[in-house]
């Protein structure tokens, strides 16, 4: 299928690994020229390398913290007028909520929340006035079916969908839309890293932590990135502009619910 994105211009936060790489090469593979967006800048510039040799479109990189207001602008200095968004961000360590401080939920909310509104604040607009937009934001299943040892993520991203589910109404009419992705077990680093955190939690082993987690999917198995990335590329498709203000579950049927 043809997306209809030849010739359009994204910034993809997170975009040197994991989901938000995925999504990067898979808009690339549609003729989008890409703003890369992540903390690493060696990391960076080798996954804008190997993404324009491998698709031909333009890549550049802005490497910085989405967390801070300096380099958010930096970020849309480099590209002020893009057609899709985006945003993603790594969510908090698993933890008790007795030890989380003030500090910690202040973080959360920075880069599950805030930075996402502020990124959509900047661009929104001049996506509406040209006619045509497209946001996506790379949130969890924890806003849906959440873990209790992921509470600093359960809050902060759930107050983005709930901010996503009114901005979206005002938008789509002018041509513009935001959904949400709620990825569930994917096997990324950023997975690897929360199974470490749970094994020095328990105490139990990461193999088998890493394993039970995979067999109570009803899939049987972890997620790709490049099914995220996927899902995210149709989301910004010219065939998606009658879908804003949802939130897409991408978990293998692990949640439970019909609704």
């Amino acid at each position: 299928m043809d997306l209809g994105l030849k010739g359009r211009s994204a910034i993809v936060c997170g975009g040197s690994r994991g989901m938000g790489r995925a999504a990067a090469e898979m808009l690339a593979a549609e003729g989008v020229a890409l703003i890369l967006f992540a903390r690493n800048p060696e990391r960076l510039d080798a996954a804008a390398a190997e993404i324009r040799a491998r698709f031909g479109v333009p890549v550049a990189t802005v490497a910085g913290d989405v967390t801070l207001p300096a380099d958010r602008a930096r970020l849309v200095s480099a590209c002020p007028a893009p057609d899709i968004l985006v945003t993603n961000a790594d969510g908090m360590p698993p933890g008790d909520f007795r030890a989380w401080s003030r500090e910690d939920w202040i973080a959360a909310l920075d880069a599950m929340m805030l930075a996402p509104i502020d990124l959509m604040k900047a661009t929104v607009d001049g996506m509406m006035a040209r006619g045509f937009g497209r946001i996506v934001n790379i949130v969890s299943r924890s806003v849906k079916s959440p873990q209790a040892e992921m509470g600093l993520s359960n809050g902060a991203r759930s107050g983005l969908v709930g901010f996503v589910a009114g901005l979206s109404r005002q938008t789509v009419g002018r041509g513009v839309t935001i959904n949400n992705v709620l990825p569930g077990i994917v096997a990324t680093d950023a997975q690897k890293h929360h199974v470490e955190k749970l094994s020095a939690m328990t105490g139990r082993p990461y193999a088998e932590i890493w394993a039970e987690r995979a067999a109570q999917n009803p899939a049987g198995r972890y997620g790709e990135a490049a099914e995220i990335g996927a899902t995210i590329a149709f989301l910004c498709s010219a065939h998606a502009g009658f879908i804003t203000g949802q939130s897409l579950l991408v978990d293998g049927g692990q949640y439970p619910g019909t609704y």
